[in-house]
């Protein structure tokens, strides 16, 4: 997923103040070529096949209507499921007009799972904005930030190519006490995503990591479940607080 420029490192002949014995020139060694850098090793993006079979059996019985907001992730997006549609849907302001949600999370999923199906439960959608979250098990898995980030923008190009005008929210990766140990690895995702919505208005970045963590700059434990992974309802209220507002912000919905 990730482009690398060829690197050419000229050699140059260095003559020597004065002859060997022998007679011969010494001439300097060529600097050696880095080796190729390692393609992250993504895992294998079938395990998910069922799961996604599921959500295509949903869809043959009742398609989602264009123009809705397609919410789509790992875990964390999938426990969001049952509310998602009352906590962002603005029902109570808007009515039959609210903003309409199409759950598509998926437990244990990486950013290269939503690459690899995107052509099945994303673009088929015409979503009018998709609320992301990735990053997660990548980090954890020992995925490289720059290359998460890379599959990111693999994934709003896949996007933009065939919807140029759905905006897509980005949800910083959250911490959490059971991860605790690879939070550094997971801010620096975040700063580079972050980074990369502010160069395109069609990309937007969410902080629901920050309202996470507690004054000692820790994670909030009462946010989580007892896996202190997975968010409870606590949890969801606090990432419904980051987000609704940016959602109305942006897709035009007046605050209540």
């Amino acid at each position: 997923m990730k482009a690398f420029s060829a690197l050419l490192l000229p050699a140059a002949a260095a003559l020597a103040v004065g002859i060997s014995a022998c007679g011969s020139v010494p001439v300097a060694e060529t600097a050696p070529s880095p080796p190729p850098a390692e393609e992250p090793n993504w895992p294998d993006p079938t395990r998910f096949e069922d799961a996604i079979a599921e959500f295509e059996q949903q869809d043959a019985e009742e398609f989602p209507p264009p123009g809705a907001i397609l919410a789509i992730g790992s875990s964390s997006m999938r426990g969001w499921h049952g509310t998602i549609q009352r906590d962002l849907g603005f029902e109570e302001v808007l009515g039959e007009g609210r903003l309409r949600f199409i759950p598509r999370g998926f437990g244990g999923s990486f950013i290269s799972d939503v690459i690899h199906y995107a052509d099945r439960i994303v673009l088929p959608y015409e979503p009018v904005a998709i609320l992301l979250y990735e990053g997660d098990n990548d980090v954890t898995y020992g995925i490289e930030p720059e290359d998460i980030a890379a599959a990111y923008v693999e994934f709003f190009e896949m996007v933009h190519e065939e919807l140029p005008d759905t905006r897509i929210f980005v949800l910083s990766v959250k911490p959490s006490p059971a991860r605790w140990d690879v939070w550094p690895q997971m801010q620096e995702t975040n700063e580079l995503l972050e980074d990369i919505c502010g160069q395109d208005e069609r990309l937007i970045f969410i902080d629901v990591a920050t309202p996470m963590l507690g004054e000692d700059g820790e994670p909030r434990e009462e946010l989580y479940l007892s896996d202190m992974l997975h968010m409870n309802e606590e949890g969801y209220r606090v990432w419904t607080e980051a987000v609704r507002p940016v959602l109305g912000r942006y897709i035009a919905v007046p605050a209540p």
